[in-house]
Formats: C-alpha cells, structure tokens, sequence
C-alpha cells in the first residue's frame, strides 16, 4: 500500500486552567502569527485565541493508512509540553492524495 499525504485537524477544549496557566498560554500568544505559523505542517501547530476555551492542533502526516490515533498523539505531546488539562480531543483527517482539485475554467 502506498504511502499518503493527510492533513490531521485535532480539536479540544482548555480544563481548569489555574492563573499561571493562563498567563502561560497568554505569553504564548504574544510571539504568534496566526497567518505565518497556523498552517498545517509537519511539525505540528496549535493554535487558540485569547479567550483560552477551544484550540486546534493541525498537523501534516505520511502513512500508509488514516494517521487519528498519531495526530491525537502529537496534540496531546504538545498540550502536555505546555503543562495544561484539556478534554473533547478529536481529530477529523483528509487524505491529500485523494482530493479534487477543481480548476476554474478558462475564458474565451
């Protein structure tokens, strides 16, 4: 089986975040370009806004086979590194390889 392209969108919800967390995740903000560094890519982005309830993982992975369980991994690798509680995680995956690009037609 060939190896494909997929983009991996994980979501979840903040938990009890204490004070320090929140001002943690805060800083975090401040060095973040949502345009430069919210992309998907291999390394892996989360991405929240400041009111600290919901964020999105998005990441780039090569498999053979749907990558859920490894992206659920690698968001949860990056909340951990972060040192907040989170719940709800799921992760929704579209398979590159697979997708239809529609052109525009040309005119004339």
């Amino acid at each position: 089986m060939a190896e494909h392209t997929y983009r991996v969108l994980v979501r979840g919800r903040f938990t009890d975040l204490t004070s320090d967390q929140r001002a943690s995740l805060q800083e975090h903000l401040k060095g973040f370009d949502f345009l430069r560094d919210g992309g998907f890519s291999e390394e892996g982005a989360l991405m929240f806004d400041e009111k600290l309830d919901f964020f999105s993982y998005r990441v780039i992975l090569t498999a053979e086979s749907k990558p859920d369980d490894a992206g659920l991994r690698r968001a949860t690798t990056a909340l951990d590194a972060l040192g907040v509680d989170f719940k709800g995680l799921r992760a929704t995956v579209t398979d590159m390889d697979e997708m239809k690009v529609n052109r525009p037609k040309r005119l004339g």
